[in-house]
């Protein structure tokens, strides 16, 4: 790290699933669409967490239920349910949460390492853990969260 990364600031949005806030770094954010507004067409033979794919401005899209991802309990969706549409590598997808809080940003120095207690299903997915006030935002590592659609997507394997 250099001199002066504590006073870095990273951008990041803030979104819910049950009682847990995650965070993802804006950068890779393309848009935050209503979910009840979209039609997901289902595709056969996908991981059950891939709820299917959309036509969002001409590209199709996977969808992700995190919630499914993560193994935490399902519920059905309502007005406050998104699609977080991100972009890695040139890969887009859409991923569901329950609500999309904010943006804010987070001190570098506020991100901590994920502690190894943790153990939970979702922990390999976990970049690192930020208090903000009174807040505990769990941010993620969309590497990790979307490994296995990438990688079943190359052809050149």
């Amino acid at each position: 790290m250099t001199a002066g990364t504590e006073n870095k600031m990273m951008k990041t949005i803030v979104f819910q699933l049950l009682d847990k806030e995650y965070a993802i770094e804006v950068d890779v954010v393309q848009s935050i669409e209503k979910l009840l507004l979209m039609t997901i067409t289902r595709i056969p033979g996908v991981p059950d967490y891939v709820k299917g794919v959309i036509n969002l401005r001409g590209m199709v899209t996977p969808i992700v239920d995190l919630r499914v991802r993560f193994d935490l309990p399902e519920t059905g969706y309502d007005d406050n349910t998104r699609i977080i549409i991100v972009n890695l590598e040139d890969y887009d997808v859409g991923l569901i949460v329950d609500n999309a809080n904010d943006v804010i940003d987070i001190p570098a120095g506020a991100l901590e390492s994920q502690p190894e207690v943790v153990g939970s299903v979702e922990s390999e997915f976990v970049a690192g853990v930020a208090k903000i006030d009174k807040r505990l935002l769990v941010m993620l590592n969309l590497d990790h969260v979307l490994k296995p659609i990438r990688n079943g997507n190359s052809d050149d394997n």
